[in-house]
């Protein structure tokens, strides 16, 4: 079999120098040098969703999900890339609803994303199915939707609202001779009174009353009397999402001159954000229990990412380093950074990420979370929480209106998802 021929033009008065034949044979499709690709490392697109305009009435904007996607691409564009790679954010405002979640997902397909990463939805059934359908991995999403600990093209970084309240019963425990529960009269609702009891239980504590509340209510004074006359001198926790301030608003109201009891909350219903803007050291939330997934926002951990704020959002308004969306966003960008590395190609795919997760890539978020793997033996395996390999919490309290540390460290609860599931 007689081979093709590759004929490389001279220049009339001098032969062509080395680095010009190798182009010529590259162009010519003639071939590579040795040791080489053949190919430069390509761009990674990705894509990050959040309800940036949320529908009139909706409290669910969580803009600085996209805004700090924006900002992570300027940052490592400018340092050369992830590992060669330029890294392409696509952005979607998925409005909080189920269409635009869906319409969010589909472009994602249509832009050949190699990942979903950090993004904030409530609508895990309309989004998750299309990424599925194509293989695209969801990495490190909120935890707002239940499809995203069930799902296997999931990768979530936290243990959700199920973590948040199994380590609020803990939390609880030490300091409480009586704890009220006020949560949403729904479906998920139910499921909040046996995660707290479990903590509580584990930390000898004492079973919750479960005060049901409306989702969409204008006051919760009758819910709020009835949590004061059932407390005690112990404690009242809500959680009602962006209603909880509505619900302590109407407590404050009703609590009587030098009652003791304390107030509490988890992550998502009450943040640093919302404290600021009710009023600082001043607001109803002075002095309560807040349990989260993360740090408190002045720990040194978060230095990185206020240091990319500073330099690549500094005019952003969006991007609040105390949100928890921006902070979820910041770690499943870590995560994506991590793989990206791991796999060390010219081209990075869907199927590559989800591959590179799958066999166990190790992503060390600098003590923001431990140690971050998604194999089979790290997950948590329980039919409701199957995805969770995450179940650690952070203890913190209010104090001169900031949100600190009320325990150094985390708290692990991942047995008490565990029990809780079993009683439930």
């Amino acid at each position: 079999m007689t081979g093709r021929r590759c004929l490389i033009p001279l220049r009339p008065s001098r032969l062509l120098s080395a680095a010009a034949v190798a182009g010529a044979l590259l162009i010519s499709g003639c071939g590579v040098l040795p040791g080489s690709s053949g190919s430069a490392d390509q761009p990674v697109t990705v894509m990050t969703w959040a309800p940036e305009r949320a529908p009139d009435g909706s409290p669910h904007a969580m803009a600085g999900a996209t805004a700090m996607a924006t900002a992570y691409a300027r940052w490592v564009n400018e340092e050369g890339g992830i590992d060669g790679h330029e890294l392409r954010v696509i952005t979607c405002d998925e409005g909080d609803t189920l269409l635009g979640a869906g319409r969010c997902a589909r472009e994602a397909v249509k832009r050949d994303a190699a990942a979903v990463v950090g993004s904030y939805s409530r609508h895990g059934q309309a989004f998750m199915a299309p990424l599925e359908a194509a293989g695209i991995p969801y990495i490190g999403g909120y935890g707002a939707s239940t499809e995203e600990f069930t799902s296997y093209n999931s990768y979530p970084v936290n243990g959700g609202q199920s973590a948040l309240l199994a380590g609020n019963g803990r939390q609880l425990a030490a300091g409480c001779d009586q704890v009220s529960l006020v949560r949403p009269d729904s479906i998920s609702g139910d499921g909040m009174p046996p995660l707290l009891d479990t903590g509580l239980s584990e930390a000898r504590g004492p079973r919750s009353v479960d005060i049901l509340a409306p989702e969409d209510a204008t006051s919760y004074a009758a819910q709020a009397a009835q949590a004061l006359e059932k407390s005690g001198d112990g404690c009242v926790t809500a959680v009602l999402g962006d209603r909880t301030e509505t619900f302590f608003d109407s407590f404050r109201r009703l609590e009587p001159e030098g009652s003791r009891v304390r107030v509490s909350s988890v992550l998502g219903s009450v943040g640093q954000p919302l404290i600021d803007r009710t009023g600082g050291r001043n607001s109803p939330f002075e002095g309560a229990y807040v349990t989260g997934w993360y740090p408190d926002s002045n720990d040194s951990s978060w230095s990185g990412m206020r240091r990319v704020i500073r330099t690549h959002a500094f005019a952003d308004n969006r991007v609040d380093p105390e949100d928890t969306g921006v902070q979820t966003a910041w770690i499943a960008y870590t995560v994506l950074r991590a793989v990206i590395e791991a796999i060390d190609e010219p081209r990075i795919t869907a199927g590559k990420v989800s591959s590179s997760l799958n066999r166990g890539t190790q992503v060390d978020t600098g003590g923001l979370t431990p140690v971050l793997r998604w194999r089979y033996k790290d997950m948590l395996g329980t039919s409701a929480y199957p995805r969770i390999i995450n179940g650690q919490v952070t203890f913190q309290v209010v104090r001169d209106g900031r949100l600190v540390a009320d325990r150094k460290g985390f708290v692990d609860v991942s047995e008490t998802l565990s029990d809780a599931h079993s009683i439930n």
